[in-house]
């Protein structure tokens, strides 16, 4: 009997270890979670009282999404932000697996090439802006170069102020200020690989590039996949970097609407939630998360070790 009941306990003991995450993530997680869901099929403006739950929120079904659906805005933030994942996440690998392989190398000022290249990230994202907002700002750095070089047509708006180049700018500037994270950890996966087997490319007469494309790459498809997603998660939080360069402007037309060209999925739900239109904003919140979850299981499929 006293043997039976020491086995029921030692079923309950992983439990017993994992009682302080459980409760973290009952609290901060899956209760905001459920909570933000039933908001999203409720009527809440400024005048709901957020304290009395849900007592003083008119239940309105799916109608929030079916609203967001409707509008010209909605659609322009899910293209343009996946407009901006096409422009930061692939780039962004290529610099860093570029990055990683020259400095690796260990050519004349590779430390301190290392040191420069990660010091923007871990810099303030409002810092970063700022200096962006200037380089790109009419009478700015980068406009004075080609002021020199003959070309005018961004004097008098700078790069923000266009809606054909303010998305890639911000980009742009994105793709720099992280690629050094990226590069310390495609030098760190590369540090893995066995020297061997570039000595056996290196018999077989490869070149820097087949030793890149066919070794390099291949080994280092885990990080890929990690900075994939990381990236697909920051793109739909994205916000920081536009509110402070663009502040979503400038507008365009869109479906016979006016948008703002850099008015991405993050910084719409910014401006559901500043309108206090708190159903709808935890409506979008849905709809990215399954965005999400669709383009990073689309992303695991491709990039995913098929021998695991």
């Amino acid at each position: 009997m006293k043997s039976s009941l020491r086995d029921r306990l030692k079923k309950f003991t992983p439990f017993l270890w994992l009682s302080p995450f459980l409760l973290v993530f009952a609290v901060f997680l899956a209760y905001p979670m459920v909570y933000s869901f039933l908001i999203s099929l409720r009527k809440v403006t400024w005048q709901t009282d957020l304290n009395a739950v849900f007592s003083d929120m008119r239940w309105v079904g799916f109608a929030n999404y079916r609203e967001l659906l409707t509008r010209a805005d909605f659609w322009w933030s899910l293209i343009a932000t996946f407009l901006y994942m096409l422009l930061t996440i692939p780039t962004g690998i290529f610099l860093s697996l570029v990055l990683a392989t020259l400095l690796t190398e260990n050519l004349p000022g590779s430390r301190f090439f290392r040191s420069a290249i990660f010091l923007p990230n871990i810099l303030d994202m409002l810092v970063i802006g700022l200096v962006w907002k200037l380089i790109y700002s009419p009478d700015g750095l980068l406009d004075k170069v080609l002021m020199k070089a003959g070309i005018e047509y961004f004097h008098t708006k700078g790069f923000l102020g266009n809606p054909l180049t303010a998305l890639a700018a911000v980009a742009l500037a994105m793709v720099l200020k992280g690629c050094g994270f990226g590069m310390v950890l495609f030098m760190t996966a590369m540090k893995n690989i066995s020297p061997n087997i570039f000595e056996a490319a290196d018999l077989d007469g490869m070149t820097w590039w087949q030793k890149f494309r066919y070794i390099r790459v291949p080994l280092v498809k885990p990080v890929i996949l990690f900075l994939t997603i990381t990236g697909i998660l920051g793109c739909l939080n994205a916000f920081t970097e536009f509110f402070i360069m663009t502040e979503g402007n400038p507008v365009m037309l869109f479906a016979g609407e006016t948008v703002g060209a850099t008015r991405v999925s993050g910084y719409l739900l910014f401006t559901r939630f500043t309108e206090m239109n708190y159903g709808s904003a935890a409506a979008l919140s849905y709809f990215l998360l399954i965005f999400a979850l669709i383009v990073s299981y689309i992303n695991w499929r491709f990039l995913r070790d098929k021998s695991v």
